[in-house]
């Protein structure tokens, strides 16, 4: 795929390809420096007509992106595919999730509102209104192109904000897809800019967007390491700045939880798309009463899911992102192993390829115990009660999703309440997200909140209004 609208004949390039074949998937606009800022330039010289244009007029807007999506379905799924060595499910779930977001963005048109506020002195009303604050610089991730690179736009667009979009490298085709998407559905020109661009020009190509006058509010998803960088600048740009980083999601699961729904949750969340995901089930804590029971049906579970089938190779699952990250799992995979811990379903790889691996009486000490692993891990931690399940699933930096599983709803309620992250699921996997519901993290997982009315504080300034109906009487 050439991004031909992008690529002017001078312009350098640059090319993605794809981990699974070695074959070129993309080739896209190798931005500068100066053509982010340009981009930037057009998203302001945008932004007085776009805030200015009615809920209605943006919500149509919004719904024909969306019904524009469905039709281009195959084609993202496609790409995807192709850039990233995803599977077309997870490419398909994407799409279903971007229409959603687009959808839920469109309704949210109609709810940027203010209140009334009783003043003390006679004759004054008193009133806030949320207002667009100007340009927002959103950064979106590979591991769910279309998805996550929705997120970074369609709420700053409901709130009358205008956009610039640093398209991950990984999947400069996909992200450079969205915007074609919303040019196509009758957005002017300016109100939504896509940047591509190589990897070695990516700090300073974000430095000068945070830094540009006119970017007001700055979002990224994305891993810890680079968010505590791009907070940084962001702080010093006095931006404020939505981060949604990394995690270490654990699923909990009570001595009188449901094993098989608590085994098929535990699958999902630690193998969708590889584990690929910033929800991905990271710790599986299990109360010592049932693990026995529980590992054997994970275990099974896993060699199921990853057993050979007509055609197909024993490694079913799809690629990851490339050779170096799957190097990285199988590097935490062997420390386990050497640490102590019993590996109940063994790893199996060819490249980039890799199929389920489930960890058991892992422990402190370990690096899966403790880092994030963006892989096929289920990893289980034994604990003897409550208390040490709940202590488990706190100790670590993060805090972005968890769940817990159990019958008694007010022991599965206590847990929730005491896990320390943005969002929890009783009875139901760690990656589970609704567009209407807020979405983001506490500790080393970020701040701020995608999603729903919580997303119009965060891309929104608060203005209050006096209107003063009757003589004001002054000292002088």
């Amino acid at each position: 795929m050439t991004l031909e609208a992008l690529t002017a004949p001078e312009g350098a390039t640059f090319e993605r390809r794809s981990p699974v074949t070695g074959e070129v998937a993309t080739v896209a606009t190798a931005a500068t420096v100066a053509q982010a800022l340009a981009a930037a330039d057009a998203a302001a010289a945008a932004f007085p007509a776009w805030s200015r244009t009615g809920p209605a007029r943006r919500r149509e807007l919004l719904n024909r992106a969306a019904d524009l999506l469905q039709e281009r379905a195959d084609a993202f799924v496609r790409c995807m595919v192709e850039e990233t060595g995803t599977s077309a499910g997870w490419a398909q779930f994407n799409v279903r999730g971007g229409i959603g977001a687009l959808r839920e963005a469109a309704a949210l048109t109609t709810h940027v509102s203010g209140d009334t506020i009783p003043s003390d002195l006679p004759g004054c009303m008193a009133m806030t209104f949320r207002v667009p604050v100007g340009v927002v610089f959103g950064m979106a991730p590979w591991n769910a192109p279309l998805l996550l690179g929705l997120r970074a736009i369609v709420a700053p667009l409901a709130c009358g904000n205008t956009v610039v979009l640093k398209a991950s490298e990984h999947c400069p085709g996909s992200h450079w897809m969205i915007g074609r998407l919303f040019a196509d559905a009758g957005f002017a020109q300016g109100v939504v800019n896509v940047v591509t661009h190589d990897a070695p020009e990516a700090a300073a190509i974000v430095e000068a967007l945070i830094e540009h006058a006119a970017v007001r509010r700055v979002n990224f998803t994305g891993s810890t390491r680079v968010g505590r960088i791009i907070g940084a600048i962001a702080g010093r740009a006095l931006k404020p700045c939505l981060l949604e980083l990394g995690g270490k999601s654990p699923l909990v699961v009570l001595r009188d939880a449901d094993i098989e729904l608590a085994v098929n949750a535990a699958a999902f969340g630690a193998f969708m798309n590889q584990g690929q995901i910033c929800m991905s089930t990271e710790r599986v804590v299990v109360e010592e009463d049932i693990a026995d029971r529980f590992a054997e049906a994970l275990a099974a579970k896993a060699k199921a899911l990853g057993a050979a089938t007509a055609g197909k190779p024993a490694v079913l699952f799809e690629s990851l992102i490339s050779c170096p990250a799957a190097d990285q799992v199988e590097a935490m995979v062997r420390d386990a192993q050497e640490r102590g811990a019993r590996v109940l379903v063994p790893l199996q790889r060819e490249g980039a390829r890799m199929g389920p691996v489930v960890l058991d009486h892992v422990r402190p000490g370990m690096r899966v115990y403790d880092d994030e692993s963006f892989g096929p891990i289920a990893a289980i931690v034994r604990v003897a009660d409550l208390e040490e399940a709940v202590r488990v699933a706190n100790d670590t930096e993060y805090g972005l999703a968890g769940a817990v599983f159990g019958r008694d709803i007010s022991r599965t309620l206590e847990v929730a309440q005491r896990l320390e992250c943005g969002v929890c699921h009783v009875n139901g996997p760690t990656v589970k997200s609704e567009p209407q519901l807020p979405f983001g993290g506490v500790k080393s997982s970020g701040y701020g909140r995608f999603g729903g009315r919580a997303a119009i504080q965060e891309f929104t300034e608060l203005r209050s209004v006096t209107i003063q109906v009757a003589p004001q009487a002054y000292p002088f």
